[in-house]
């Protein structure tokens, strides 16, 4: 019953939305080469059928129809942001509206946050976490609503009273009606268990495995970083993982467990907040992706400063982890690992999403491997070699900035233009 009633939602507007015309060309004033990460001049970029049919240096003289005048932009492939929960947005209600709300609510707000992501410049996005997910990436790819395409992991897989138990923080009635939660809701206790929930999200139609392999911030628990799985649990995980050609990202704050989970061969390691040397060692030796997510963590340790936003359990965590997180990415980048661009966005606001460029640029990274984490190094995590670069066959996702982000970062805010597989979402003339 809970699918279909999401089901109905997710395809309720569909009558209601007009797909733009295609153009022919887009007129580019700069093009980001992300395989170099350096800023060309002025291209030409041919679209047909949903894919980039050709790219050319210069702008011909005379304007073909459809062309789109980009002059005054830099043009580069559509944003990938790998870290989102596009079912929800943190509040001070938050923790009251998971008893109040159905699944239904939920899935009616990710519609709206979908296209506020979209439009910011997002094409792509892993969503790691959340019953809605799978539902809303087939409503998108179907055409019923807008947003970016999405890379669903559904439910997290947690161990009992990890940061991913949706049990935490309930009372002893409702506890005891409801009952242990199991391998079905994403809670393991063991090897078998850890299996099981693997094959449940093959059932349900993830597109990858989310684990936390440590405590969390935001969850009812009082440990942000304690390691959550034994050795055995996360290699069961990653293990059962690759027979269904599966990758892992493992939510990951405290030392312990991130090396637990880089050990055992995930994809990669979200937050990362109190790694190590070793830790980092462990991330270059194993090839192992690093998804800061500073912008949740400058959000959370800013919201911890007002009285009620959080509930007390959480909110010294808030303050004390949040605060971390834009140091690490810069150690992290300094010390040679790996790193793609991640928000968390739901923690923060969606359609807030490439602040975290300027704040992965204020850690010391420089604005070409920001946009570079983005564009081919996102979709190398994802497994991808369809999208993340401008060239000929490739996906025609496209979005153009004013002026020189290499430059002013900054401007990655003011997203002109958002083609996804050769649609246009936004343009210069549209608000």
């Amino acid at each position: 019953m809970r699918v279909l009633l999401l089901s109905l939602v997710l395809l309720a507007p569909a009558a209601a939305l007009a797909v733009p015309p295609e153009p022919a060309e887009l007129h580019c004033g700069r093009l980001f080469d992300a395989r170099s990460g350096r800023l060309l001049g002025p291209h030409t970029v041919q679209v047909r059928d949903g894919h980039i049919a050709a790219v050319r240096p210069g702008i011909p003289e005379a304007s073909a129809a459809g062309a789109v005048d980009l002059r005054g932009h830099a043009c580069m492939p559509g944003w990938t942001d790998l870290h989102v929960h596009l079912e929800d947005q943190s509040s001070p209600q938050s923790y009251a509206e998971g008893f109040r709300l159905d699944p239904v609510d939920y899935a009616f707000r990710s519609v709206g946050y979908a296209e506020k992501t979209l439009l910011a410049g997002f094409t792509s996005v892993r969503d790691l976490g959340g019953d809605v997910a799978p539902h809303l990436r087939d409503a998108i790819a179907q055409g019923r609503v807008r947003g970016p395409r999405i890379f669903a992991a559904g439910r997290s897989i947690a161990t009992t009273g990890g940061h991913a138990d949706p049990t935490n923080g309930w009372n002893h009635l409702l506890s005891d009606l409801h009952g242990p939660p199991g391998p079905a809701d994403g809670v393991v206790d063991s090897v078998d268990g850890a299996r099981q929930a693997v094959r449940q999200r093959y059932k349900e139609g993830s597109d990858l495995i989310k684990i936390t392999a440590t405590g969390g911030v935001l969850s009812y628990a009082r440990s942000g970083d304690a390691p959550q799985f034994t050795d055995e649990e996360v290699r069961a995980v990653v293990e059962t993982a690759r027979d269904y050609g599966y990758r892992v990202a493992a939510h990951a704050h405290g030392a312990e467990g991130m090396k637990r989970a880089i050990r055992a061969g995930v994809t990669s390691i979200e937050h990362g907040t109190y790694m190590d040397e070793e830790a980092m060692r462990l991330m270059k030796q194993h090839g192992t992706w690093y998804i800061p997510t500073i912008h949740a963590g400058r959000f959370v340790a800013d919201k911890a400063k007002i009285d009620g936003y959080f509930p007390e359990v959480v909110r010294p965590k808030a303050a004390r982890i949040g605060a971390l997180i834009q140091e690490t990415a810069g150690k992290a980048y300094r010390n040679g690992v790996k790193i793609a661009f991640g928000t968390d966005m739901g923690v923060g606001p969606h359609g807030d999403n490439a602040r975290e460029f300027i704040y992965m640029v204020e850690a010391g990274i420089p604005a070409a491997v920001a946009l570079q984490a983005a564009t081919i190094r996102a979709a190398e995590v994802l497994g991808v070699d369809d999208q993340g670069v401008l060239e000929a066959g490739k996906r025609a996702d496209i979005v153009a900035v004013p002026g020189d982000p290499l430059a002013d970062i900054n401007v990655v805010m003011d997203v002109a233009f958002v083609m996804k597989d050769g649609v246009v979402y936004r343009a210069p003339d549209t608000p």
